[in-house]
């Protein structure tokens, strides 16, 4: 039955599914928790028989399964599924497949290796086992990811439908916060993140879902690849999962989603034959009707919000507005500046090890008790100068991304796959699955057309 999500033939009847999963969910967690376990199970199983395409299948789980992370919490699924899935499911599966032999990424053993000596280190007396796996498995599973992803190849259609089963749950997502906030109307708009809007549920999150919700159908739309089979469905989800986005009033995830579309149009190859200056002004013309769409999307937002959208993305608060309050880099950060400051004061006098595994939280002179939302300052503080070398070597894996855009034209996607995996840890660290789980897959090598038969599909 799983295999069936990434045929063409029932696109609709799986949209539809996921859809009324997450309408479901909102009356009970039972439909997510039920449908959750038998797609694990039967995964599991598939991949106990399965003699080849074991990576295949791997990926399969990994993509499809994690992403089911976020509907679970805003449905309440826990404990049924834990409250952490992304992060263990993505830890449990990515080190099966690295005992599988999948393991080109020798650069994430490095980075493996440069996170170990901070849990030995104890400076704020952590004795919460819970707090150190919760600090230390975000960057554990980028170094996995890497190891497991690198150099592994897929075909198009494969990669393809990778993308779909990254999207699935999050249109449950959508579903969800659409019918659990049915009348705008009666939403309270403010200057700050918006909890109506998402379900009752942390807007940074729901944000983060829908804005990689946004870049993946803008990628099917742009690239015309088969998601419901109509160009117009397609660009109605995308408008939608626009707009609820920005009602969300989290603004990281929302424009880690226009970067990565930023990304695509900027790098896509361009093959008609012709003059470039022709070819570029053909680009233009074509990418103008998408901007027009963003921007009435834009537009009616901030009106169904009394105009409150646009000064929110402007960094304005109510202190701001009144004179009260300086509209400095913390008030438009929503604080994590001055986190981002302390943190660097905890390397200065912790510079070899830093302060171990969860300790900077407990031991900031003015943001103590914050958790850190930028993985940076927490990785510098909590493991120090390896904390540095750590997210250096990371970046320099992104810029190999990035000498490779020119390679594939589907490498851009994977460009933009990292640059919001980035971008997301600077606003919600990597405590959700998709920092490791996008940059895994930004460091795959997609086969050229030519070789895709090579490359088995999905298992059938």
């Amino acid at each position: 039955m799983l295999n069936s999500l990434t045929d063409n033939r029932y696109a609709l009847f799986w949209i539809t599914f996921h859809i009324v999963l997450g309408i479901a969910s909102v009356f009970s967690p039972i439909p997510v928790i039920a449908w959750f376990y038998i797609a694990l199970l039967s995964s599991i199983f598939k991949l106990i028989k399965e003699k080849g395409n074991v990576f295949i299948w791997l990926v399969f789980i990994l993509v499809y399964l994690s992403s089911f992370e976020l509907l679970a919490r805003i449905s309440f699924a826990s404990p049924f599924i834990p409250y952490e899935l992304g992060k263990y499911l993505v830890f449990v599966f990515l080190l099966v497949g690295i005992l599988f032999g999948f393991r080109k990424g020798l650069t994430g053993f490095v980075l493996l290796i440069l996170l170990m000596p901070a849990l030995l280190v104890n400076e704020a007396d952590v004795s919460d086992y819970k707090s150190i796996i919760f600090n230390i498995l975000g960057p554990v599973n980028v170094a996995l990811s890497i190891v497991f992803f690198k150099k592994q190849t897929l075909s198009r259609e494969n990669f393809i439908s990778f993308l779909k089963l990254l999207l699935f749950p999050t249109v449950s997502v959508l579903a969800y916060i659409m019918i659990k906030t049915p009348n705008l109307d009666e939403v309270k708009f403010g200057l700050e993140a918006n909890a109506e809007t998402t379900g009752g549920f942390g807007s940074n999150q729901v944000s983060t879902a829908l804005g990689l919700g946004t870049f993946l159908i803008f990628i099917f739309w742009r690239k015309k690849w088969y998601f419901s089979g109509y160009r117009w469905l397609d660009l109605i989800f995308l408008i939608v999962f626009a707009f609820r986005g920005l009602l969300t009033f989290s603004r990281g995830g929302m424009l880690g989603g226009i970067l990565g579309i930023i990304i695509v149009l900027a790098l896509e190859p361009y093959r008609r034959p012709g003059p470039m200056v022709s070819q570029n002004i053909t680009r233009i013309l074509k990418i103008i009707p998408l901007i027009l769409v963003l921007l009435i999307t834009f537009r009616v937002a901030n009106e169904v919000t009394g105009g409150k959208l646009l000064l929110r993305y402007k960094g304005e608060t109510k202190g701001t507005l009144s004179g009260r309050k300086e509209k400095t880099l913390n008030v438009i950060t929503s604080n994590r500046y001055d986190i981002f400051v302390d943190d660097l004061q905890l390397w200065k006098e912790h510079p070899v090890l830093g302060v171990g595994v969860a300790g900077s939280s407990l031991l900031r002179d003015n943001t103590r008790g914050y958790l850190a939302h930028v993985e940076l300052s927490r990785l510098i503080s909590e493991h120090g100068i390896l904390g540095v070398l750590y997210f250096i070597i990371l970046l320099y894996s992104g810029y190999n991304v990035f000498r490779r855009r020119h390679i594939h034209d589907l490498n851009p996607v994977l460009l933009a796959f990292f640059t919001i995996a980035i971008f997301t840890t600077f606003h919600a660290a990597t405590r959700t699955y998709i920092s490791p789980l996008l940059i895994g897959l930004s460091m795959i090598t997609i086969l050229p057309d030519d070789d895709e038969e090579e490359e088995t599909a999905l298992p059938e």
